[in-house]
Parts: C-alpha cells; sequence; structure tokens
C-alpha cells in the first residue's frame, strides 16, 4: 500500500461536506462520554443502520470499542460550540451542555437537529479506527437544518440558500 503524507490526505477529506455529529455512550463507571465526528454515515433501511468511526487515540475508545448502547446526535446549526467542545480532548464537557438520557441512558444532546439511538450492531477494525455500526432503536428528528463542516470551517445552509434565493433587485 502506498505511504501518504497523513496531512496532505486529511486536507483532501476535509474539502468533502459533511454533517457534524457528536456520538455518546457511557462508561461502566456511569460516566457520560462522547466525541465530535463527521464520520456519519447511513447504512442500511432494512434493518435501520448506520455508521460511525470513533479514532482508537481517544481517551474513550475502549468505551465505543465495547458498549452495547450508543447515541449519534447530529448537530443544529449554532451549536458549533458543542462541536469544539466535543472535538476536544480535555474537560468535563456534559457539565457545559443541556442533554438529556433516552431510554437506554445513552446521552442525547439537546437542540440537536437529530437523535439516533442506537444498539450496537457490529464493530470492525480499521485501521487506526474502528467502524461501529449500529441498530437504529428510535430517531427523533427536528426542523433545524444540520450543522456542515467543509475545508476547516462550519457552513450554514441556511445563510447559503439566502444567498441563492435572495431576489435579484438590480
Amino acid at each position: 500500500m502506498t505511504t501518504l503524507n497523513p496531512t496532505v490526505l486529511r486536507e483532501a477529506f476535509g474539502q468533502f461536506p459533511t454533517g457534524v455529529t457528536v456520538v455518546t455512550a457511557v462508561a461502566d463507571a456511569g460516566t457520560p462520554v462522547g466525541f465530535t465526528a463527521n464520520s456519519f454515515s447511513s447504512v442500511s433501511l432494512d434493518p435501520p443502520l448506520l455508521l460511525v468511526c470513533p479514532g482508537r487515540s481517544m481517551s474513550c475508545f475502549s468505551v465505543f470499542e465495547t458498549c452495547q448502547h450508543f447515541a449519534v446526535n447530529v448537530l443544529a446549526e449554532g451549536q458549533q460550540d458543542i462541536s469544539n467542545k466535543f472535538a476536544k480532548h480535555q474537560g468535563e464537557r456534559f457539565n457545559e451542555i443541556p442533554w438529556r438520557q433516552d431510554a437506554t441512558g445513552m446521552p442525547l444532546i439537546d437542540g440537536a437537529a437529530v437523535q439516533f439511538s442506537c444498539t450496537t450492531y457490529k464493530v470492525v477494525d480499521a485501521g487506526d479506527h474502528i467502524i461501529l455500526i449500529g441498530g437504529i432503536d428510535t430517531v427523533v428528528s427536528s426542523d433545524r437544518p444540520g450543522l456542515v463542516f467543509v475545508s476547516g470551517g462550519y457552513l450554514s445552509l441556511a445563510q447559503e440558500r439566502e444567498t441563492t434565493q435572495a431576489p435579484d433587485n438590480s
């Protein structure tokens, strides 16, 4: 396999606009954990499956590698601060944001565009990450537009729509 410069590869991947999620679970001690992820995708409608890709370098990696349940919170526009909090590796993030628990005790972030509660379906080894496939137990969707990330920054779809739909008054 060809060796690629990781910085160049990260920049190349960053050219693809993605939604922003915070994936959450609960450690054995009952402590909520989470991380910001743009490696999220639908997998199947029948059965309903999705995937996320936790990195092995995360301090909470072992929780996600062995969890029975997890949640995926698709952040809404205006939740950049939550994305940034969960992208950092320190601090008690859950004390700084509004959240509640789903039926299995997984943390759901208030105000998210969509919340998926999942049961672990399969874990696949994938280099410096794992592919965590979840069977979707419940989904709660709002009318809020999702937060988008591209080229190292956030993008507002609502602002983009306003710009492209503005009447030409010339």
